[in-house]
């Protein structure tokens, strides 16, 4: 059995406490060899990044760049998460299924009426196409505060009666949402929980147990549903959150902790993100462009 090999198994094998422990034991090069080993056996699932440098949002992406930007994950997931359907976004599930790939297709609501109609059609043909395998009606909508409850129900009503029924449909917002807005919970086929202990502060040292709890309350809100993290990561550069800091060392072992303990409890779990994105810089910060498994050139980063 080899060096590697070997870590694998006795990380494998020990609890949620002792799994942390063991790694800060780890030097530097042992992480990374067992990083490297959990990369290469394969996770659930990667949430797409698409952008280049100097795109963004609003920019139309080409199918060959995505291509190119797939066929890159492809070795290392069983699943793609989009958040899009539209200005090249519609290509992703496109690829995603020529490349043997599971996906689950987002489209993206806010506050334009007209746009989320866009979006919301082409979710319904992508559907209808045989490229979708989970729908996504909205992603952090009412964390924004974009739409009202009430719209919001409506779009995901729409969206389940123009869809086959072997299709499950869903929403995506933090994990709290689901326990405070019932209704919201009940209208979705599957709870599709974002899971950040990063956003919230949470040191390293508790970020593996804060994610975990996160999800169960999430899974008990959803009484019984198909419970999938549809997002969850730790940054490897730019300014600290509380107790949250940024750091290759912590992201390596975030991305440990967290596939590891979707393989060993069979959780669904997208992480996020595929590639480092320049573009979310203006949203979230310096951090915002260092969240990649990738960097932004397409280089594996650790």
């Amino acid at each position: 059995m080899s060096f590697r090999e070997e870590q694998f198994l006795s990380y494998k094998q020990s609890d949620a406490v002792s799994k942390i422990n063991y790694l800060e034991e780890l030097s530097e090069k042992e992480v990374d060899c067992l990083f490297r080993e959990v990369l290469e056996s394969g996770i659930h699932g990667f949430c797409f990044s698409l952008y280049e440098e100097g795109q963004g949002p609003g920019d139309v992406i080409s199918e060959d760049q995505i291509r190119r930007r797939m066929e890159i994950i492809k070795p290392h997931t069983k699943w793609v998460r989009s958040f899009s359907c539209i200005e090249g976004n519609e290509h992703i599930p496109k690829v995603a299924k020529e490349l043997g790939l599971k996906t689950l297709v987002g489209a993206w609501l806010g506050d334009d009426k007209e746009k989320n109609k866009e979006e919301v059609e082409s979710l319904i043909e992508l559907a209808n196409k045989g490229l979708v395998d989970i729908a996504v009606v909205g992603n952090e909508v009412l964390y924004r505060e974009d739409l009202e409850e009430a719209e919001l129900l409506d779009y995901i009503k729409k969206v389940k009666n123009q869809l086959p029924e072997n299709i499950p449909v869903g929403y995506v917002d933090a994990y709290y949402e689901f326990v405070q807005r019932p209704e919201i919970t009940e209208a979705c086929d599957v709870i599709l929980c974002n899971c950040y202990p990063f956003w919230e502060g949470t040191s390293f040292e508790d970020s593996f147990q804060h994610m975990r709890q996160m999800y169960y309350q999430a899974k008990e809100a959803g009484k019984g549903k198909r419970v999938i993290i549809t997002e969850t990561g730790w940054p490897s550069k730019g300014k600290s959150l509380g107790g949250a800091v940024p750091s290759a060392e912590n992201a390596m072992k975030y991305f440990i902790n967290t596939n590891l303990w979707s393989q060993d409890d069979d959780i669904e779990v997208f992480y996020f993100a595929s590639f480092d994105e320049s573009w979310k810089v203006g949203s979230e910060g310096d951090v915002g462009a260092y969240w990649g498994v990738w960097d932004k050139n397409g280089k594996l980063k650790y």
